[in-house]
């Protein structure tokens, strides 16, 4: 088998949002880029994760507001169907086409090699592609941008049975009769409500003592009572045993207890694509759980990572903000300013949704700050009782600086709430300050105000 060598100035070695970021900037700043990808130029986010997820759960967002319409203002038949939302998600994936990215990236200047990608020491890619080994010499570097895999669990019985991962249900075109779902994170959590608005019988199975385990705790548990009211069977502190499946139907042991449901998807967190892409020639340790870097965003020797694989956050924004700081270092950018994570954001899409910035009270006192503390309920502040809603605002605070260092909104459109506190966190407003405003009526936001005054700052 032949093989073709090429010198270009950058490799991007895996095309997910951070990787089509960089590489798109890097070919419109002039610069000869060979962007690498053996899967979905664009990668999970546009294909099964961020784009197509949130259209399913749009649908069923709406389909739980008509069912509220006897409590508010008459009567609505509601007959759900999952195909108008399947078309949706085949719209919006391009049928799982990446012609438009790749487009995209070509009017760039980049030139996109299909394979799999591994490097092969400092500044050099070897790909394996249908027509042989390319080697590609990069005089400025190479940006790794490999992503992840949904992590399997290793279950007595699971393997070898037709289990669905977040890329398989987002695929579906009818809502399944009955779904268990393994893992109360925020993908395990989305999906498992959307599916119940569907229709599903939907049972939750998480180990861990309550769902959004990294968050705080009283946004978990408030988000298990809702789901539990419903209808999802919500199993935390749960030990799934055994996987068997008769041709038919799944048989799990839960505890020593059998559930038997006609589908099963597994939504345990993600495995970064690290293990089988050359780290060892460049001086890495392959078997790390993530790439380290810096705060230019670089691992070694003409080496930047971003995205999943620097272990600084599972979001694409994230991936996004550390594709534009490697494009700078690797333009020539002196000036900065470079990475800060003391703020970044998250967004759990239920409803109520879960939005999160900065630390949580426990990581807060972990860190040794003097933590004060104020939380409001959403459903007693005027809004949230017109709205008939549930959640929670709670506001982590330095009492020594005054600043507020984490906060989470738990409301109808609690991402949208988050704003100002991801604003507070970013830019160290201090609490005093932020008292002053005018918050207005009536408003979920409004109720910033009323943790803000818990805080007794």
């Amino acid at each position: 088998m032949s093989t073709t060598h090429r010198v270009v100035d950058v490799v991007v070695l895996g095309i997910g949002s951070g990787g089509e970021h960089v590489a798109r900037k890097l070919g419109a700043a002039g610069l000869r880029v060979v962007a690498v990808e053996s899967g979905l130029v664009g990668g999970e986010c546009p294909f099964h994760g961020c784009t197509p997820s949130k259209l399913l759960i749009r649908a069923s967002d709406a389909l739980a507001e008509a069912r509220r319409a006897g409590e508010l203002g008459g009567k609505v038949d509601v007959q759900a169907s999952l195909g108008p939302a399947a078309q949706r998600v085949r719209e919006s994936t391009h049928d799982w086409h990446d012609d438009a990215h790749v487009d995209s990236l070509e009017e760039a200047g980049v030139r996109l090699v299909r394979g799999h990608g591994r490097l092969a020491g400092p500044g050099v890619v070897e790909v394996d592609t249908p027509g042989g080994l390319t080697r590609l010499v990069a005089t400025r570097g190479v940006v790794l941008n490999t992503g992840t895999e949904p992590a399997v669990p290793p279950v007595d019985g699971l393997a070898g049975t037709p289990y669905w991962t977040n890329r398989d249900v987002l695929a579906i075109s009818e809502a399944p009769v009955s779904l268990a779902l393994v893992g109360g994170g925020p993908i395990g959590v989305e999906l498992a409500q959307a599916l119940r608005r569907f229709g599903t019988e939907v049972t939750i199975i998480e180990a861990g003592p309550r769902l959004l385990g990294p968050e705080e705790p009283e946004a978990g548990e408030l988000l298990a009572e809702v789901l539990r009211d419903e209808g999802v069977d919500v199993r935390t502190g749960a030990e799934l045993a055994r996987v068997a499946h008769d041709g038919e139907q799944f048989h799990l042991d839960v505890d020593g207890e059998q559930v038997v449901v006609e589908r099963l998807l597994v939504a345990t967190g993600r495995s970064e694509n690290i293990h089988d892409i050359g780290l060892e020639t460049v001086g890495l340790d392959p078997g790390a759980d993530h790439v380290e870097v810096d705060e230019r965003m670089r691992a070694g020797e003409r080496l930047w990572a971003v995205g999943d694989i620097t272990g600084l956050g599972p979001w694409t924004h994230v991936s996004l903000y550390q594709g534009e700081l490697a494009v700078r270092d690797v333009l020539g950018d002196t000036d900065g300013p470079w990475a800060d994570y003391r703020a970044v954001s998250r967004v759990t899409f239920t409803d109520p949704e879960v939005g999160s910035v900065g630390l949580t009270e426990a990581q807060a006192r972990e860190q040794g700050i003097d933590v004060v503390v104020g939380t409001a309920d959403i459903g007693s502040d005027p809004r949230g009782w017109i709205h008939q809603a549930r959640g929670l605002v709670k506001v982590v605070a330095d009492r020594q600086t005054g600043v507020v260092v984490g906060a989470t909104t738990m409301a109808p459109y609690g991402g949208e709430v988050l704003g100002l506190l991801s604003t507070a966190v970013h830019a160290q407003v201090p609490v005093s300050v932020l008292r002053t405003m005018h918050f207005a009526y009536p408003t979920f936001h409004r109720t910033i105000e009323v943790a803000l005054r818990e805080t007794g700052l």
